[in-house]
């Protein structure tokens, strides 16, 4: 396939770029990773300028190696529990790597294919970070005397995990079947937590590069449930005996000074591009409300409640479930009911919830380029139209296409409006001679959440199904990658008209095992292509030192408190097909 078009979110409307087109085929085959910003038709117009340059090639990527490279993936070694860890607190160490398994449900794999392949596209796929202001009022870890899974004991480290996984990526030499470069990194999604401002200038600080210090409201101070002194939270620092301590978790003096010092991240050396997720997009992930002055007044103020008895967190933990209340007015009502039982914290300004708009201007601010693409996908075409979705030219055969299937109208499930889907029909037929990629965050089986975008209540909602059948009429599509589930889960789908791709979710950075996914794209030049999925531990080593609080050693003790987490599922990773894979497909 030849390449074609780059479009974008902002409007139907497709626009040729033909000069960067030209020049960015030249970089590709000298070994480029690169990307096209779509911010005007009229800047890409101007063939020979300094912008259109710019645009055409973000960066050299590093010679690929003479082999295939796997230091550093599950193919190599995997962080597993020590032999002899029993029901209490489990160390760490390094462990024997996962096997490849092919898939071979949508195409039948032929013999030799190893060596006729050529490597069309390579890239790394990075979900769920929720990076955390644990400080934050909005937070709801009291939940966690009803239900265990609302506090996790490594959430304060979420910053230097994230460091250590840039880490890991900048270190890939090349793609771990074929050696080829790696065009790209993508994001798919729950970048940011409480949907603070807080934790976005974190993201983009962590994925650009520069100085991070995850603390808020009084630097000097932690005031968080990690130093309540509330025995159903871990209490690090603290001799009290909490129920954590109990289950073996250490004693670690100094711990939350550690954990909210500045962070150093070299930022990724790929162009990373951004996926929008419900925790991106609303207060909790759920709230609907940007504008609500009471959740505002709450998340930068001065109270912070952080124990509830069970039969009253239930009381919330069951509405959130049913989603019985998208614009958090019940939620506003519940705070209300128990304000006399909130604590004093410190009030910070950055702590306020940011809208769509301000997510797309943070993207977009010079300040987080790093290796780029300038606003990582997002355009100023997004901010006056008021989308979150693009495309973007992967290599001169393949095309990526980033979805928002966030709801507007309210509640942690997606769907996707009527207008995205008749822009993601038209941007695969206007590039049908170009194999596509699609991001999102959700996964097909999680947008059954159709309620009205209160903006536009009369552009009908979709669900995954209606986006799976899109998907399966286009037999240019080969893959759609989200997150949003914190499991990996590979599933084929077969369209009607004869298209078939495969759906590649991966598990969040935020639960063990904590792993990304690099995903390269092989024509096998038998009439079948390949997709290869290989998962990527983080740059933190295995095993864990008590003792070692720096930033790598608390990156360590991350991965470690999320395999102990109480409650913590043991299937995240999935089945051996959701993991290392050669996923087959016929040729279009």
């Amino acid at each position: 396939m030849s390449r074609t078009r780059s479009t974008t979110g902002s409007a139907p409307g497709v626009h040729r770029r033909s000069v960067l087109a030209a020049t960015a085929a030249v970089a590709v085959a000298g070994g480029a990773g690169y990307a096209l910003r779509p911010d005007d038709a009229a800047a890409t117009a101007t063939a020979g300028t300094d912008e259109a340059a710019a645009l055409a090639s973000s960066r050299r990527a590093p010679a690929a190696p003479l082999a295939p490279y796997t230091r550093g993936t599950t193919l190599a070694a995997l962080a597993t529990p020590r032999s002899g860890s029993g029901s209490g607190y489990r160390r760490l160490a390094d462990g024997p790597g996962w096997d490849r398994v092919v898939r071979d449900g949508l195409a039948a794999a032929q013999s030799g294919r190893e060596g006729r392949r050529t490597a069309l596209a390579a890239f790394v796929q990075l979900t769920d970070l929720h990076l955390i202001d644990t400080q934050h009022p909005l937070r709801l870890e009291y939940l966690r005397s009803t239900d265990v899974h609302a506090w996790r004991p490594q959430e304060a480290l979420t910053v230097q995990g994230a460091v250590a996984l840039v880490e890991r990526v900048n270190a890939l030499r090349g793609a771990p079947v074929t050696g080829s470069p790696l065009h790209f990194a993508m994001t798919t999604g729950d970048n940011t937590d409480n949907n603070a401002r807080t934790e976005l200038e974190w993201f983009l600080t962590v994925m650009s590069g520069g100085r991070v210090t995850p603390n808020s409201g009084d630097l000097r101070h932690y005031e968080g449930v990690q130093n309540s002194g509330i025995t159903q939270y871990w209490q690090p620092d603290a001799a009290v005996r909490d129920a954590d301590k109990k289950r073996g978790f250490p004693h670690l003096d100094g711990f939350l000074t550690a954990a909210t010092r500045e962070v150093r991240s070299p930022g990724l050396n790929l162009p990373w591009y951004s996926t929008v997720g419900n925790h991106d997009a609303m207060p909790l992930g759920c709230y609907a409300s940007h504008d609500d002055s009471y959740l505002t007044e709450l998340a930068v103020g001065g109270r912070k409640l952080m124990e509830l008895p069970a039969a009253e967190a239930a009381k919330l933990q069951t509405a959130l479930k049913k989603a019985d209340d998208p614009e958090g007015a019940l939620y506003r009502e519940f705070l209300k009911a128990h304000a006399r039982s909130m604590r004093s914290v410190t009030p910070d300004e950055q702590r306020a919830p940011f809208t769509p708009a301000d997510y797309l201007k943070a993207h977009l601010d010079p300040a987080h380029l790093g290796p780029g693409p300038h606003g990582h996908g997002y355009t100023t075409a997004n901010v006056d139209a008021g989308t979150q979705y693009y495309s973007f030219r992967i290599s001169d055969d393949v095309i990526g296409i980033s979805l928002d299937t966030t709801d507007p109208g309210g509640h942690y499930e997606g769907s996707i409006s009527a207008s995205q889907l008749r822009w993601l029909e038209a941007t695969l037929k206007d590039n049908a001679d170009s194999y596509a990629i699609v991001f999102s965050h959700h996964t097909s089986k999680t947008m059954d959440n159709t309620r009205p975008d209160p903006a536009h209540p009369d552009d009908q909602r979709h669900t995954g199904d209606d986006v799976v059948a899109l998907l399966g009429r286009h037999r240019n599509v080969l893959a759609w990658v989200n997150g949003h589930i914190h499991r990996n889960a590979i599933t084929p789908h077969e369209g009607s008209d004869g298209g078939a791709f495969w759906e590649i979710s991966t598990a969040s950075h935020v639960d063990f095992p904590q792993l990304a996914r690099v995903i390269e794209v092989v024509d096998n030049k038998d009439g079948t292509l390949s997709l290869f999925t290989t998962l990527v531990e983080s740059a933190a080593p295995s095993g864990t030192d008590f003792t070692d609080l720096s930033q790598t050693g608390l990156a360590a003790l991350y991965r470690e408190l999320s395999l102990n987490a109480p409650g913590a599922r043991t299937d995240l990773a999935g089945d051996a097909d959701d993991r290392n894979t050669e996923l087959l497909l016929k040729k279009p």
